[in-house]
């Protein structure tokens, strides 16, 4: 089992906005952002190192940044697709098979959102069997448990860091976790995890504004890891790289 198994579970729980991360291709925003041409904060360029792959890479500043996504759009005025979820420390981005005599457009922009503090999960073990993903997982859809007195701030302050963060383990390859929001004006929320003996947090789930319940069906590396939650709100474009593929290779696809 690899990353099937996510998109297997996406489509168990019918889980809006859980997307590709990771190298796929992730929720969708229209833009009629076209315009944008301005230097930014951030500069992108891209080379095409065969007639269907693309080589992205940027450099410059965005500090307090969380990390950066990567989008892609073969119309001018979009929609854009979010290929990835960079850490800050990434420059480049490799953007393969694509489609033949297409024009692509490239940009990349930092996100920001103070991160909750971490759960640490152990799950039993087993795998995700037929008969698990044959039961309704009434528990796993992204939802908002509303809870009275709780004060919001804007999603950059500190103070609106997540708190009461909770992992219930609700079988062997699913975990539920509800938090409190303390944010304002967020694009959405990232599930987070770090797999025992990795390195860094990467994010495994994209959540809408103000969610604070979601289920997770968990990866085979995932049996003990590390979990938390960040809302997050996007910073300021790069510039827009593009490139025309050619035709596709012979032997490839």
């Amino acid at each position: 089992m690899s990353g099937s198994v996510r998109a297997l579970a996406a489509a168990v729980l019918v889980a809006a906005g859980l997307s590709g991360i990771g190298g796929c291709a992730a929720s969708t925003e229209a833009s009629g952002a076209s315009r944008e041409t301005r230097p930014t904060g951030t500069v992108l360029s891209v080379t095409r190192v065969s007639p269907v792959d693309a080589e992205l890479s940027w450099h410059g500043k965005a500090p307090g940044a969380a990390g950066r996504i990567v989008e892609f759009a073969t119309e001018p005025g979009g929609p854009w697709t979010i290929l990835t979820y960079a850490p800050l420390g990434q420059t480049t981005y490799r953007h393969p098979d694509l489609i033949p005599k297409t024009h692509f457009s490239y940009r990349v922009r930092p996100y920001y959102g103070p991160a909750s503090r971490p759960v640490d999960v152990t799950l039993p073990k087993g795998a995700f069997t037929k008969a698990e993903q044959r039961q309704e997982h009434t528990w796993a859809p992204p939802r908002t448990i509303r809870r009275a007195g709780v004060r919001t701030s804007h999603v950059r302050r500190p103070s609106a860091t997540p708190t009461d963060l909770r992992a219930t383990v609700m079988h062997a390859n699913g975990i539920r976790f509800t938090w409190t929001d303390h944010a304002a004006g967020e694009r959405g929320y990232l599930l987070e995890d770090r797999p025992r003996g990795g390195g860094s947090f990467r994010p495994v789930a994209v959540l809408d504004p103000d969610i604070n319940s979601f289920g997770l069906i968990t990866l085979p590396n995932e049996k003990r890891a590390s979990y938390r939650v960040r809302p997050f709100v996007y910073g300021e474009r790069s510039n827009i790289a593009r490139i025309t593929t050619g035709e596709r290779p012979a032997g490839r696809g």
